[in-house]
């Protein structure tokens, strides 16, 4: 760190904020951002929000335009009413993954808060979103937003036209199976409102030439060996099916054999919802841990400057600790591994062994231990690494022991805990790899496929669950679930979950027999 410059113009000095405030903040933090931290970021879009409306977003999960249903209402009431009774705290400020990058400030935030906000949001969560090879590959910021509004008056008009009793079931189904309904491997097909809409035409179109009440009234061809158009799409669709298939709503939505043109179109809209959402879920402690460092480093930078004072200082600090706060494994507030502290820590950790590493930092980190680029050092993980193998690659014996990580193994058969890892050489492994395993989505995650649907036939369809590691579907949640893909198919559907290890069956069930029992 630089001495403190006295000389330098204060920024700002009150704690309410004006727009010419955040303008000089604004370029105070990206002149460091880009000169010293090398950052590479969308451009940005600030707009300043009522608590109110900041409640609005969390219900209709973050993004500035969303679709009608029930269950975003239900969210807002609820968490309305532990805000107004004091028991949930907002967040300083919700980010999109959009080009431009559109950061959501709390018109309540002080001024010195504000500023913490945009070197976190605007430039933290920014670059990592822009440069992470997940969001990349996964997700494209600039289509987003337009195909958001498509979407919202997409059903809009279909509730118009088929009334929302009938929207709000495909919703329901849909939402439910959102966790299922991603591709894990396979590259994601680019947004383009204009496909979209051109795809919809043609499917309106398909549907309108093959239904008709009036010719399905009339008599079956004399002809014999001609199939009809319904038989012939049947056919056709059967062909195309490719087993197994993770992403169950866009199986439902190529080949059920029920669903109406604009039934598919939502499903296809919640499953591009989930997609686009998907590496979030992957890169948790990162992208956190990521906007954590940078709005430190640069508050800590304009502090050296001179271009903030000593209270703000405090204030940005008092923030800052509320954030990377880790409560106790026996206090109330517990509830796991603080993402915030686990990124942050890791990061800051990756920055002294560039340049201050011990001999025990070189043994374990031969390619960057002493590099001197602790900034190239980040950049490069922050591009290339999700949570998962960000942990298994990074996190060092030092900040094992600081934070003081040891593993616990639970058998349910078992009435006491077994320790299997401690701060040795062995321990060290085994608690960054059984963490790591933690922050995977394919461990985390069940693994549930369609392997089998007879169209020519009864139309079962036929669910596969592999559990691993003996983790089995909460009975009454699986069996909900089965009716809702049930409701989407329209024929019978049936899951059996075989073990991973033994192929051993561990039980199936149909939605035949949940209705005969109900």
């Amino acid at each position: 760190m630089e001495k403190r410059s006295k000389t330098s113009p204060l920024l700002f000095t009150s704690s309410d904020w004006n727009f010419d405030d955040l303008s000089r903040a604004y370029d105070a933090i990206k002149e460091i951002a880009v000169d010293e931290l090398r950052l590479d970021f969308y451009p940005n879009q600030i707009e300043v929000i009522s608590s109110q409306q900041m409640l609005d977003a969390y219900s209709s999960i973050g993004m500035p335009l969303m679709y009608q249903h029930w269950s975003f209402g239900k969210h807002f009431v609820h968490e309305s009413n532990l805000y107004r009774k004091g028991r949930m705290g907002l967040a300083y400020e919700l980010v999109i993954n959009s080009n431009p990058c559109i950061t959501y400030l709390m018109e309540e935030n002080t001024m010195a808060l504000q500023t913490l906000v945009i070197a976190h949001a605007s430039f933290g969560h920014n670059h990592f979103f822009k440069n992470n090879y997940l969001f990349q590959q996964w997700t494209d910021a600039g289509a987003i937003l337009a195909y958001m509004e498509f979407a919202k008056s997409y059903i809009a008009r279909c509730e118009e036209r088929y009334g929302p009793t009938a929207v709000e079931a495909v919703l329901d189904a849909a939402h439910a199976l959102m966790p299922q309904a991603v591709f894990r491997y396979r590259r994601r097909p680019r947004l383009s409102v204009e496909r979209e809409q051109a795809r919809i035409r043609e499917r309106l179109e398909h549907e309108e030439r093959t239904f008709s009440d009036l010719w399905r009234t009339l008599p079956q061809s004399a002809e014999a060996g001609v199939p009809r158009e319904a038989e012939t799409d049947i056919s056709e669709r059967q062909t195309a099916i490719e087993y197994p298939e993770e992403n169950l709503l866009y199986f439902l939505e190529k080949y059920s054999p029920v669903l109406k043109a604009w039934q598919r179109e939502i499903l296809r809209i919640v499953r591009v919802i989930a997609q686009y959402f998907y590496p979030q879920r992957q890169t948790k402690v990162m992208n956190e841990g990521c906007a954590t460092f940078v709005h430190y480093t640069i508050m800590n930078r304009l502090f050296d400057k001179g271009q903030i004072s000593e209270g703000t200082m405090l204030e940005v600090l008092q923030n800052h600790s509320n954030v990377v706060f880790q409560p106790t494994f026996d206090d109330p507030r517990y509830g796991g591994l603080n993402p915030y502290t686990l990124g942050f820590n890791m990061m800051r950790d990756i920055q002294r062994i560039c340049t201050q590493p011990t001999a025990e930092d070189r043994d374990w980190f031969p390619d960057f231990a002493g590099n001197g680029d602790w900034c190239g050092t980040l950049l490069d993980a922050w591009a290339t690494h999700r949570d998962e193998s960000f942990i298994r690659q990074f996190l060092s014996p030092a900040l094992i022991r600081d934070m003081r990580l040891f593993s616990l193994q639970e058998e349910a058969s078992d009435p006491y805990y077994e320790v299997t890892a401690i701060h040795d050489e062995r321990g060290y492994e085994r608690v960054r790899s059984r963490l790591a395993d933690n922050y995977d989505v394919g461990v985390t995650q069940p693994d549930i496929q369609a392997v089998d649907a007879d169209l020519k036939g009864d139309r079962k369809l036929r669910i596969k669950h592999t559990v691993h590691h003996g983790t089995t579907l909460v009975e009454e949640t699986r069996n909900e679930t089965l009716r809702y893909i049930q409701r989407l198919w329209g024929h019978e559907v049936s899951m059996v979950g075989i073990d991973g290890t033994t192929d051993k069956t561990l039980y199936e069930v149909s939605t035949k027999e949940l209705g005969e029992k109900a």
